[in-house]
């Protein structure tokens, strides 16, 4: 597929106990539907062409013979199929039974994984000897456990049933030498809770391996004389569940979607643990050549706030809000400051960098009043702001102090002969640096040490005023960004037991985003409204999100937004403001090269010193010239 995706699919077919033909005639007809659906690795249970309870059987040559002519079965159902086909049957090799998973791909067989730890009749892939060759259907293929196969899109391995338990799994040792994706083919009994302990341990496989985890379960059919077999199948990349089949059904069922290899592969790189790490055995590697499936259509979905929590959400902002709040009660004591000054403009980033201030003062046992917020307003600031400041200050306990920047500003623009009527770059940075002077001379003042407002999003675009509000002693806001900050400042507002702090929180956070340094309409109103000039947040923080996580082209963000916000942004748009971005994201690194220490409290952080690093004079062509042919 394109931009990196693979479908993949899992299966557990009826089963019907020992009966070979049955049970080929069921993955048979299963294979021709999800290859239909363009599915470029189909991978079906452990044993699933004999069934997995057939005991002594298993020990019969009549008995393997058939399942082999079963598997001949296979081979000519697939032969007009681009899929990889991952099937499980007992297979004979100098005189022991191998449970294995055979991989096939238009009629030929490619390799035979063999279980590294069976229960009785089956031998340990370990007896086999090196190197080892197995004739099968005519065709002559690698045997062994130590088997990788690799398509020009992706590398897999193969993991049977209960090796994905073993201390130090097949699938772990596969990743680390290559494998984007580990199919586990299993026909385990079902217990209670057994499914839940299945997905912890795949979710915890898949991120720690960063991989895409393939599990299929026999199912219905196979013999209850001693347990169910709930036919789960599902498929996990990197933690998270993309899909999942119905268990205990008495129909066959699947899963179909994609995977991200390329995702996969970024944050392979970006990880020192894969840098690191070797898979201590060799392993022989299994050519495929596959044909991309560009004909697939993309199902999955992709979070249009990728900041944004989905589970746990309030312990998740009470974490983040403990960073920051941590993060600063030390840099007070450890810098012995005897006050912290803000500057409150009664907007987002102020109003979430001073409820932090006010929880680290409480936490270190600061009285609120060494807090000295400082309201300023300018040419701009409308009463909605201006009331917001104060009565949240007030409520706080903090000390107020408020100085205009009119006359200041006033009297700078005729220094530096400058139109009061124009109203340029000059006048809007000219104030932001104004109220900057302003709090760096008041901590001298008071001891104290100036705490930033600016957020994740503002430093990606950089908007914001160089050696302005773009300098601090200490930034609490630099790694959240400004989607993730309405859900913070909305989350305290409904902890607090205080109805004026509660209200006015909530005001704030419905107020449009604006740095106020333009004057307001004749109604009084915002008029500089941030996302008209720069764009929606929402989108931007998605663009972040997706390029510094995962290094993804224009290309592909630009189709994932497209999925993402298909209900309120059209592709236009999306292409607009993505080209904004990316020229804004290269052109104002200078900004984050010397910007202030703050805590990291995600995955994205573009702090020179833990998260984003690039020369400030990087070229941004080849990003801008994608963003072009969009």
């Amino acid at each position: 597929m394109k931009n990196g995706f693979i479908k993949v699919a899992t299966a557990s077919p009826l089963t019907s106990v020992a009966d070979c033909t049955f049970n080929t005639q069921e993955i048979a007809a299963l294979i021709e539907k999800l290859s239909h659906e363009n599915a470029e690795l189909i991978t079906f249970p452990e044993l699933c062409i004999t069934s997995c309870n057939c005991g002594s059987l298993f020990t019969q040559p009549f008995f393997i013979k058939k399942a082999e002519d079963a598997l001949h079965t296979l081979l000519t159902a697939g032969k007009a199929s681009n899929s990889i086909i991952v099937a499980g049957l007992p297979v004979e090799h100098t005189g022991r039974i191998y449970n294995c998973a055979v991989v096939m791909h238009r009629g030929n067989i490619m390799g035979v994984t063999a279980q590294g730890n069976p229960v009785s009749p089956f031998a340990a892939a370990t007896t086999l000897p090196a190197n080892a060759t197995i004739t099968l259907c005519g065709q002559e293929a690698r045997i062994g456990d130590n088997l990788l196969y690799r398509t020009p899109s992706y590398t897999f391995g193969i993991e049977i049933g209960s090796d994905a338990q073993a201390p130090l799994t097949p699938g772990t040792l596969q990743a680390i030498a290559g494998a984007e994706v580990i199919i586990n083919p299993v026909a385990a009994g079902a217990e209670v809770g057994a499914i839940d302990k299945a997905n912890e341990q795949m979710a915890a496989q898949s991120r720690r391996c960063i991989c895409a985890y393939l599990h299929t379960n026999a199912g219905y059919g196979e013999s209850t004389s001693n347990a169910v077999y709930s036919g789960y199948n599902t498929i996990y990349e990197n933690g998270t569940q993309l899909s999942a089949g119905t268990p205990f059904t008495n129909r066959s069922n699947y899963s179909i979607t994609e995977i991200d290899i390329e995702k996969l592969r970024k944050l392979r790189i970006a990880s020192r643990h894969f840098a690191t790490q070797t898979a201590g055995q060799p392993f022989d590697t299994i050519y495929i050549a596959q044909e991309s499936e560009e004909r697939a259509t993309l199902t999955r979905t992709f979070d249009a706030y990728p900041f944004i929590p989905k589970a746990n959400a309030g312990k998740r902002y009470e974490e983040i809000f403990s960073i920051q709040t941590l993060a600063l009660a030390k840099r007070v004591e450890h810098t012995r400051a005897e006050s912290c000054v803000i500057g409150i403009s009664g907007g987002l980033d102020s109003t979430l960098a001073l409820l932090v201030t006010a929880n680290a003062f409480d936490t270190i046992g600061k009285e609120r009043k060494n807090i000295i917020a400082v309201t300023m307003p300018g040419f701009g600031t409308t009463d909605r702001t201006y009331n917001n400041a104060m009565t949240l200050m007030q409520s706080l306990g903090v000390t107020i102090r408020e100085i205009s920047i009119k006359d200041a500003c006033i009297q700078h623009f005729k220094d530096i002969e400058h139109d009061i009527a124009k109203h340029d770059v000059t006048y809007e940075n000219s104030q932001a640096r104004e109220r900057t002077q302003i709090l760096m001379d008041i901590a001298n003042q008071c001891n104290g040490i100036v705490v930033g407002t600016g957020d994740l999003s503002e430093l990606a675009l950089g908007w914001a005023t160089y050696n302005g509000d773009h300098m601090s002693m200490y930034g609490v806001n630099a790694s959240v960004p400004k989607t993730l900050m309405q859900h913070i400042v909305r989350y305290v507002a409904g902890k607090s037991s205080n109805e004026k702090v509660r209200t006015t929180l909530l005001d704030i956070v419905d107020t449009p985003i604006s740095p106020e340094l333009i004057p307001a309409d004749e109604q009084g109103n915002i008029k500089q409204k941030t996302e008209d000039l720069v764009g929606p947040y929402e989108l931007h923080d998605f663009f972040l999100y997706n390029f510094v996580r995962y290094g993804f082209s224009p290309a592909k963000i630009a189709m994932m937004a497209e999925s993402a916000f298909k209900e309120t942004h059209n592709k236009a748009t999306i292409n607009k403001w993505l080209t904004t971005f990316m020229r804004r994201f290269f052109t104002q690194q200078f900004k984050r090269s010397c910007m202030p220490d703050a805590p990291k409290v995600g995955s994205c952080n573009l702090s020179p010193q833990e998260g984003w690093s690039m020369p400030a004079d990087t070229v941004n062509t080849i990003w801008t010239q994608a963003c072009k042919e969009l």
